[in-house]
């Protein structure tokens, strides 16, 4: 009788969690191209009232692309195939290694495309949700098709002279802050960055916003040229009961480049005070 396949446990992103045992669940999602250092400005507020979870991309920060050593599993499918849902799973099963039935949500960009999907399919397991500088689809998807390739072929280098420019309102790059997270893109594993760019390329969850019970709040930097102001306008729109807060002199990683103004947003939204508006 041949003998039992040896239990593989499903591989987990790298992640961190910071503040109080007893906190309320928070798990923070990262964008394209950086790491969970990306929410590092919000940490000190956050960490209050709550216990936060910020996880990496795979491929990105410390999240391996390929299966690690000893492993036959990978985070999410490198052949061009991954999807948005592939990343939400990856964040449930973190979630449920730290018994975590339900959380609140923030992401940026393609990690508040993560909690969309979560809000649409998996409702129960989500209290609030945020999507900061993020939409319910992100263009062309050929466009994406065609960078996945780009990056599969010569890496991430070559982006790291233009991100800037999409990332940033100009000057914010020469900063400590902006330098890191560029790096952060410079070091990203090719096939985790090309895995994610086919995953933005299959999303699309626009007709199915009106569907979201979750309390949503869509934060927009008005300088931001990857995801304008009206792509949160859009979820703000069709999402019941969605607030939406525009932050001033920010482009696409608010986060770090508006960070008190982005904070206040999360701790009026999550905390469940009135008041979201504009900032």
């Amino acid at each position: 009788m041949p003998a039992p396949a040896a239990y593989e446990p499903e591989p987990l992103p790298h992640h961190r969690v910071d503040g109080p045992a007893d906190g309320l669940p928070m798990i923070l999602g990262p964008s394209l191209g950086t790491s969970l250092a990306v929410w590092e400005p919000q940490l000190p507020s956050l960490i209050r009232t709550h216990r936060v979870l910020r996880w990496d991309l795979p491929g990105h920060g410390a999240s391996p692309a390929e299966p690690m050593a000893g492993s036959s599993s990978e985070l999410i499918p490198t052949d061009g195939s991954a999807t948005v849902a592939d990343l939400a799973e990856l964040v449930l099963r973190v979630a449920d290694a730290h018994g975590w039935d339900r959380f609140a949500y923030a992401g940026i960009s393609l990690g508040g495309a993560v909690g969309l999907h979560l809000a649409v399919h998996r409702p129960e397991r989500l209290t609030a949700l945020t999507m900061v500088c993020s939409s319910a689809r992100f263009g062309d998807p050929a466009a994406w098709r065609e960078r996945a390739a780009a990056v599969r072929e010569n890496g991430t280098e070559p982006m790291t002279d233009s991100r800037p420019g999409v990332w940033f309102a100009p000057g914010f790059e020469s900063t400590p802050r902006g330098a890191a997270l560029v790096e952060d893109l410079r070091w990203a594993e090719p096939a985790g960055y090309a895995a994610c760019c086919d995953a933005l390329a299959a999303f699309d969850l626009r007709d199915r916003l009106s569907e979201v019970t979750v309390p949503t709040l869509a934060v927009a930097g008005r300088q931001d040229p990857a995801t304008p102001p009206a792509y949160a306008r859009q979820i703000a729109d069709c999402v019941p009961g969605a607030a939406l807060v525009e932050v001033a002199g920010a482009a696409h990683l608010a986060t770090a480049e508006r960070p008190d103004a982005v904070t206040a947003a999360l701790l009026v939204h999550h905390d469940c005070l009135p008041g979201a508006t504009q900032w």
